[in-house]
C-alpha cells in the first residue's frame, strides 16, 4: 500500500521554508525484512513536480533508518512511499522539514495517521 505527504508547501510566505526533510522508518516486524520504495518530488514553481530522489532499500525486522535530504529551493515537495514485501505493512514513517539551522518546521511534520493511501506511486523517472 503506497502512501504520501500530498503536496507541502515550503515558502516562507507560509512559515519556515524547510531546507532539508528528515524521513525517518521503522520496520515494526520482529521477524521479515521490508522491502521499501521511496519516491521524493520537488517543485521550484509549483506547476509541476518532477522526482528529485528515488530508491528502494531494505530494512531489516525491529531496525529503524533515518535519511534526510536537501530541498531548499524548492516551494513545494511531495514524499511517497510503499512496503511492497512483505505485505503485511509493519512500516511506520514519518517525515519532517527542518530548517537552515537544524530546527523543526512545525507545519511539516507528518505521522502515519497524516499520511493518504495512494493507489500507486507516482513515476519515479
Amino acid at each position: 500500500m503506497p502512501f504520501t505527504t500530498g503536496w507541502v508547501t515550503n515558502t516562507r510566505d507560509f512559515g519556515t521554508a524547510a531546507s532539508n526533510i528528515v524521513v525517518n522508518f521503522k520496520n515494526n516486524d520482529q521477524v521479515n525484512s521490508a522491502t521499501i520504495i521511496l519516491g521524493i518530488f520537488a517543485s521550484v514553481d509549483s506547476s509541476s513536480f518532477v522526482p528529485v530522489y528515488a530508491q528502494s532499500f531494505l530494512l531489516p525486522p525491529n531496525t529503524s533508518q533515518v535519511m534526510t535530504y536537501f530541498i531548499s529551493g524548492n516551494v513545494a515537495y511531495e514524499v511517497q512511499f510503499e512496503e511492497i514485501m512483505p505485505l503485511t505493512n509493519n512500516t511506520v514513517l514519518t517525515v519532517y522539514g527542518i530548517d537552515e539551522f537544524g530546527n523543526l518546521v512545525n507545519n511539516q511534520r507528518f505521522t502515519p495517521p497524516e499520511l493518504a493511501f495512494i493507489d500507486v506511486l507516482s513515476p519515479l523517472s
